[in-house]
């Protein structure tokens, strides 16, 4: 048998329960330089080589940078502010803690109960795609606030009252739409079947992290507004005579 031209044998083989294929790849590598002679080599093809390549690629720290760095430019030219957008993403650490949180207490639970059906979900390329989806549903969330917020703080309310308004005006649609997405995601959680523990993944993965996002960022979201308003100094539009408070000559005659 022939592989690019070299004299070869073909080994076909699979991970074992509870191990990913990455693990299995060191695994090989690790026992193919321990026992085979320097002069031979080795090489993937099919899937593995396909995994080999992507590894090759951007990593993962960069498209989570990159996907940030957007959320951040999109907001600021929402918001017409470079301080404001803060207040939006600073909640996305909450979504990232929940979701890890919630992996490792699944996987914890499993080894406890259902050992046989145990698998490493810890951090793999299904969970890092759910990360990057909660950086936009975290930031969904608080911008319900925030736009809120801003809004009441424009019209002169107090810094502290206006976010506090802007939580309980939105709290209703907060709860609705996290709930809708989380039990929209339920199927993922609970599937079953062939490539059911890729689903199962990116299922726990948002679930665990719009489930803190939507419990925890509900109380920080409006903490954060008031503190990132309060320490870039902003003052309502009025205050500050973009809006005109009185009316301008020659208004309603």
């Amino acid at each position: 048998m022939r592989f690019n031209e070299y004299r070869s044998a073909q080994l076909n083989g699979g991970a074992a329960p509870g191990y990913s294929s990455n693990q299995a790849m060191k695994a090989l590598e690790e026992t193919f330089a321990e026992t085979m002679p320097i002069e031979m080599g080795y090489d993937y093809s099919g899937m593995s080589y396909q995994e080999k390549k992507a590894q090759q690629g951007v990593s993962p720290g960069v498209i989570f940078g990159f996907s940030l760095l957007f959320v951040f430019l999109i907001l600021a030219a929402l918001y017409e502010s470079w301080s404001l957008p803060f207040s939006v993403l600073l909640s996305t650490p909450v979504a990232i803690f929940g979701a890890f949180a919630v992996l490792w207490l699944r996987r914890w639970v499993m080894g406890l109960f259902l050992p046989q059906y145990m698998v490493d979900i810890e951090s793999d390329v299904y969970s890092q795609i759910g990360l990057v989806m909660l950086i936009g549903l975290a930031a969904k969330n608080s911008i319900l606030i925030v736009e809120f917020a801003k809004d009441e703080f424009e019209k002169g309310r107090p810094l502290a009252d206006a976010a506090l308004e802007g939580a309980r005006l939105r709290l209703r649609p907060i709860l609705m739409t996290s709930f809708a997405f989380i039990l929209g995601c339920v199927p993922l959680w609970i599937a079953s079947g062939a490539g059911s523990v890729a689903r199962q993944i990116m299922g726990t993965t948002v679930i665990g992290g719009m489930a803190a996002a939507s419990g925890i960022g509900i109380f920080l979201v409006p903490a954060v507004f008031y503190l990132v308003e309060k320490l870039s100094g902003a003052v309502p539009r009025a205050a500050s005579g973009i809006l005109p408070q009185q009316p301008l000559p020659g208004e309603g005659d």
